[in-house]
C-alpha cells in the first residue's frame, strides 16, 4: 500500500492536523514505511504456532460462596481508623 497525496491530505483532516508543503512528502514516506513494515507480518507463516490465550480455553477457578461471620476482622480494622462509630468508619463530609 502507498500512501498518495490524496490519503495524506484525508488523513490530515481526519487527524485535524496541518502539515506544511515541505513536510508532506517527508511524512508520505515515513507512513509508507510504517505501512510497508507492519504488511510483512502479513507474509508470516503463523499456522503452526498456537495462539498464546484463548480465552475459550480458559475457566475461571470456582470457590464454593460460603457466608462466614467473623466480628473480629470489622473490630480490628476499625481500631486503626482515625473516627469510628457503630462498626463504621467516619469520614469529613465532602458534599453539602
Amino acid at each position: 500500500m502507498t500512501i498518495d497525496t490524496m490519503l495524506l491530505n484525508k488523513l490530515t483532516k481526519l487527524g485535524g492536523i496541518t502539515l506544511e508543503n515541505q513536510e508532506l512528502e517527508m511524512t508520505k514516506n515515513h507512513l509508507s514505511e510504517i505501512v510497508n513494515f507492519v504488511e510483512n507480518i502479513n507474509t508470516l507463516d503463523l499456522d503452526a504456532i498456537p495462539a498464546s490465550f484463548n480465552p475459550l480455553d480458559s475457566a475461571l477457578p470456582m470457590r464454593q460462596d460460603i457466608v462466614e461471620s467473623q466480628p473480629d476482622i470489622a473490630k480490628n480494622i476499625l481500631k486503626h481508623a482515625p473516627h469510628q462509630e457503630d462498626n463504621f468508619f467516619i469520614v469529613p463530609k465532602i458534599i453539602e
